[in-house]
């Protein structure tokens, strides 16, 4: 519909903005940091800082679209950083003896070690039925203590690291002025965008995070979902294990250690519900890039290493001091409706 001079009313805009209430808001709020920041080192905003803030939030995205399925599900993966660091350091040693392996047998091997790890967290969720929380932190620590066995404590350095993972890793590779991270990052949001919001495996995850008991009367496969949840939260962290190993050029113990903190605090960012049932890609992906930018501009504008991890715990607190605030007011307008079609 045309406005009185012949334009166009802006009413997909407004859906937009009425739909990603939050993430617009998280939007205004990185496009706020970023100007601040360039007022004063201008060069933080240049074509290329953007780029490598693209380049180095790419790894994140991935996980946090996969993290972000798990909490709208009521649950969580706290394994998924050590899953990586595992995934990472097997495949590895793997381009370590055979250095002649191409990256298209060595991510899908990653991509397949993670699925595998993935679905012992299922099981234990889903057969054994021990609560998300417990049954990843468990196996967090498992993992962190095998790969510590399988490498006997030694570090794989980049003199020693397969050419065909730092090759895709590295920001100098490009495909149509892109690097390779990039492009897994655009294939990620993609998949996860059609996965989430318009597939019955989204639409039942959800359903699962609004309300367990009401999604198994709709004859939802709770068990089910879930196995294949996880074992997807698995699968991802194992693919980008073998980029994050590439990508850094070093595998040893301590990698990725606490990124899994990163990943639900880009979630919570993003407006992803910790409650269940809520959550979108935009917002993820919003999140995330918050997240980076973040760590970016604090040393920029000479705020102390030591204030930052406190600087970003501010900002997740008032995220879901926000996002609870929102949910009350939809409560109330739900009320206040109901009310209004009894009088």
């Amino acid at each position: 519909m045309r406005g009185a001079y012949g334009f166009r009313e802006p009413r997909a805009v407004n859906a937009f903005f009425k739909t990603y209430r939050r993430e617009s808001i998280l939007l205004g709020l990185l496009v706020l940091l970023a100007v601040f920041v360039a007022l004063r080192q201008p060069s933080f905003v240049s074509p290329k800082n953007l780029e490598f803030i693209w380049h180095d939030s790419a790894l994140l995205i991935a996980m946090a679209l996969a993290q972000m399925l798990v909490i709208m599900s009521r649950g969580i993966d706290l394994s998924v950083a050590a899953n990586l660091a595992l995934t990472g350091m097997l495949v590895g040693m793997l381009g370590q003896e055979f250095p002649g392996l191409p990256i298209w047998v060595l991510l899908p091997l990653g991509l397949l070690i993670g699925l595998l790890l993935g679905v012992v967290n299922a099981l234990l969720i889903t057969a054994l039925e021990i609560p998300p929380i417990v049954a990843t932190l468990g196996t967090m620590s498992i993992f962190r203590g095998v790969i510590y066995v399988v490498s006997g404590g030694e570090w794989i350095n980049s003199n020693e690291m397969s050419p065909a993972m730092q090759a895709f890793s590295s920001p100098n590779t490009r495909l149509l002025g892109l690097s390779m991270l990039e492009w897994v990052s655009i294939a990620a949001v993609v998949l996860f965008f059609l996965l989430v919001h318009h597939s019955r495996f989204g639409r039942e995850i959800r359903a699962l995070g609004v309300n367990p008991v009401a999604a198994q009367y709709m004859g939802i496969p709770e068990k089910r979902r879930l196995f294949s949840l996880y074992a997807l939260s698995g699968a991802v962290a194992g693919a980008v294990g073998v980029m994050w190993v590439g990508r850094y050029a070093l595998a040893n113990t301590e990698v990725a250690l606490g990124f899994e903190l990163q990943v639900i605090a880009a979630c919570v960012l993003g407006g992803v519900s910790i409650a269940g049932g809520t959550g979108t890609v935009f917002g993820a992906v919003v999140g995330a890039f918050f997240l980076v930018t973040l760590y970016n501009a604090l040393p920029v504008i000479g705020i102390s290493p030591f204030w930052q991890m406190g600087l970003v715990g501010v900002a997740i607190l008032l995220a879901a001091v926000f996002n609870q605030g929102a949910g009350r007011v939809a409560g109330k307008q739900i009320l206040r409706k109901e009310g209004a079609a009894g009088d």
